[in-house]
């Protein structure tokens, strides 16, 4: 049976019944599982996952009614379904009280019974599809605030700030960096959080077709208007339209829009001005001065978009960012495909913060949802990720190679690897002989002598290492 096969287990003292339930859910491709009493279904549930539990209500020792009040602490999740030959209405009463999908009566009928099942099926399926729906969509709105450097804090701050007023917002940054989470955020925490959040990517509408999606248009304005289109601003009325790549939208489409933003009045195709009361966000990876020179962007339409001009950091430049990002995005993907991963090992975590990020946030998120999907271990491991966040053997952890020529005297081999050593634990001398395997003194004592200087005296106030006990140096001078 495949993981994605549902899992019934039966429940009776009567072995005849056990088999006969067995085989008529077997052929209806369940995977069963069967157990002659309450206790030794305890014992299944501890080590199994079943989405539906049918049991007979009457047995020695752990009754039904026993198994079904300890299922509700030991597995939540499951749909319990009681047969009795005591098919009263206070069973029933009892049953459905205590946690019950519902009850059937013995003897019982095989259609009744496989349609009670499947029922069962379907709504555990609902039940869990919802809860991961709503866990997925409090992990997207709680996306933007993921993170920790100091860029990205401040960024949030500005943008937190703009949204109490009806300032025109402009993010400007790389593509991926976040600018729509952003705009989302600015949005859900203004006064108009109840209203619609438009977003409209201008890039990637045909500039034939954006002014009629924008503004709209009335039947009969050009051949195929067959009835009446509301554009997007009439649909952000009260609420937030976010224009994302407006460095794309064409002179014509820019005049329109610096109409609506001087007097907020959109004109529809064939039609009359109508006043919109919206909330303008827009956002680009352009650079709107160099476009405004080349006299590819309006500058009075650049005025009026640059009211509050956020710059949204690169991924790079987010320091501490990466492994908070790589854990959200895992719980993400491991909901959406169903999967148990426990983390990133170090080696995989290691690689991730030593990537460049040239595609910032959605290259991460995409490099993650990759790993979830291909990865036949309960954990991410580097080799998980893809060739080109992985580098090449004898790269350094910013991406450079390491080139050591043959005849390289050992000294110099030392030298390049303390640094290189260092580069990687940005300065700190004692994690850098830890991973080296030395003394810290050693550490200081070559970097001194690069510099021509004398090495303080172990156990001296000028020594830094005297502070804390030092690793063994494996290979003392006097053996070198």
């Amino acid at each position: 049976m495949s993981q994605d096969t549902p899992t019934l287990l039966i429940v009776d003292d009567e072995r005849p019944i056990l088999d006969s339930l067995q085989t008529i859910f077997a052929r209806e491709g369940l995977e069963v599982l069967c157990a002659g009493s309450g206790q030794e279904a305890l014992d299944l549930l501890r080590q199994r996952r079943v989405q539906v539990l049918l049991t007979d209500l009457m047995m020695p020792g752990v009754s039904g009614a026993d198994l079904l009040k300890a299922v509700r602490t030991l597995a939540p999740e499951t749909e319990v379904i009681v047969m009795t030959a005591y098919g009263t209405v206070e069973t029933a009463v009892e049953s459905m009280k205590d946690g019950a999908y519902d009850f059937v009566t013995k003897p019982v009928k095989r259609a009744h019974i496989v349609r009670v099942v499947k029922k069962a099926l379907e709504k555990q399926h609902l039940v869990l599809e919802n809860r991961s729906l709503r866990a997925q969509l409090e992990a997207t709105r709680a996306r933007a605030v993921i993170g920790q450097s100091l860029l990205w804090r401040r960024t949030v701050e500005v943008v937190t700030q703009a949204a109490a007023s009806q300032a025109t917002v402009l993010l400007l940054g790389e593509s991926g960096t976040g600018k729509e989470v952003l705009a989302r955020l600015l949005h859900e925490r203004s006064p108009r959080a109840t209203q619609p959040f438009v977003p409209v990517n201008c890039a990637a509408i045909p500039e034939t077709i954006l002014e009629a999606e924008l503004f709209g248009y009335e039947r009969g304005a050009f051949t195929g208007a067959v009835q009446r289109r509301e554009g997007r601003f009439v649909s952000a009325a009260g609420g937030t339209l976010f224009l994302d790549e407006v460095g794309e939208i064409s002179p014509p489409v820019q005049v329109k829009l610096l109409r609506v933003l001087q007097d907020g009045e959109v004109e529809r195709l064939g039609g009359k001005p109508v006043h919109v009361d919206i909330r303008l966000c827009a956002a680009t990876n352009q650079d709107l001065t160099r476009a405004v020179r080349e006299g590819r962007f309006r500058e009075d339409l650049y005025y009026r978009l640059n009211v509050i001009a956020v710059q949204v950091p690169a991924l790079r430049e987010r320091e501490g960012d990466v492994p908070l990002l790589a854990e959200h995005f895992l719980r993400l993907y491991c909901a959406k495909n169903a999967k148990q991963i426990g983390g990133l090992t170090r080696a995989a975590m290691d690689r991730l913060e030593g990537h460049d990020w040239p595609g910032n946030v959605r290259e991460l998120e995409n490099v993650i949802e990759r790993a979830v999907v291909l990865t036949r271990s309960d954990v991410i491991t580097d080799d998980d990720l893809p060739r080109e966040v992985l580098g090449h053997a004898g790269h350094s952890a910013d991406g450079r190679a390491l080139v050591i020529p043959v005849g390289t005297p050992l000294d110099e081999i030392e030298r390049r690897v303390i640094h290189e050593t260092l580069r990687h634990t940005k300065g700190d001398k004692r994690l850098c002989a830890q991973l080296l395997g030395i003394a810290t003194r050693t550490i200081y004592r070559k970097l001194e002598s690069e510099r021509g200087e004398a090495p303080p005296e172990a156990g001296t106030a000028n020594d830094p290492a005297a502070a804390a006990p030092a690793p063994t140096d494996p290979d003392p001078p006097a053996a070198r």
